[in-house]
């Protein structure tokens, strides 16, 4: 039985805006484990010592704008429109340049331009550029999604798992390897997902929308009621997702 309920939480859902990688909507809707490293703080220590640095993909500057001290010169890369004048507002304090660039694009800096480039959650790392613009000795440092994120989800949806991307701890060794750098650190954690209703679950897949391609609220009605049921009878859907984080270095050769 649909119930009035279930409808209202349909819409709600669905009229969350999506821009930006602020997640704060979900506070007492839904949880999500964060990896132990603390990558925002690590961000933020490695920022206090850098003298030139480069947020590759910054979303809407969410990381970045929480750094303690400001290296004398900051960069940062979006690709999403509505996103880099959320990022220009957001980072403008800190004296940071934001550039619309595509994420598989060549990124508009000189070679050697940083000594430290960092990146969360970038949907594609394109190492020779990220080997390019580093200067000798100079450091990536990014927290990565796995190959599949909530699997749990997108088999409720499509009865199927789906890996829409190459991205792996292994993959990306072997690629920052091949682009000519030294992998310093690796370290992967699976992390528990809940939702507490079903507009969450709604707003989540809209927002990360590679876990079911061509989502949208009436093509997967009956699925969503589905969920919806399981989390009224359960009280939370749980679903788990991975991260790792990677660090490498560019070699100096004049050492």
């Amino acid at each position: 039985m649909v119930t009035s309920a279930f409808e209202e939480l349909l819409a709600e859902g669905a009229a969350v805006p999506v821009d930006g990688w602020d997640f704060s909507w979900f506070d007492g809707r839904a949880t999500e484990e964060r990896p132990a490293w603390g990558y925002s703080r690590l961000v933020s220590q490695r920022m206090a010592h850098a003298r030139s640095a480069l947020d590759v993909q910054t979303g809407g500057g969410e990381v970045l704008a929480g750094i303690e001290v400001v290296p004398p010169r900051l960069a940062a890369t979006e690709s999403w429109p509505p996103n880099v004048p959320i990022a220009r507002r957001a980072l403008a304090p800190l004296g940071a340049s934001v550039h619309q660039v595509a994420d598989d694009a060549p990124l508009p800096f000189d070679d050697g331009s940083f000594d430290l480039v960092v990146s969360r959650h970038p949907t594609v790392t394109v190492w020779s550029e990220i080997a390019r613009v580093l200067e000798p000795g100079g450091t990536y440092l990014s927290q990565q999604v796995g190959p599949l994120t909530a699997p749990e989800l997108t088999r409720a949806m499509l009865g199927q798992d789906v890996t829409l991307t190459p991205r792996s701890p292994g993959v990306a060794v072997t690629a920052a390897r091949e682009a000519g750098l030294d992998v310093v650190d690796l370290r992967t954690q699976e992390l528990r997902l809940a939702f507490v209703d079903v507009a969450a679950v709604v707003h989540y897949l809209r927002k990360v929308v590679w876990i079911v391609p061509g989502f949208s609220v009436e093509r997967f009605r009956p699925q969503l009621l589905t969920l919806h049921q399981q989390i009224e009878e359960s009280g939370e859907l749980v679903a788990h997702t991975g991260r790792f984080l990677v660090e490498a270095r560019k070699p100096d050769r004049s050492r």
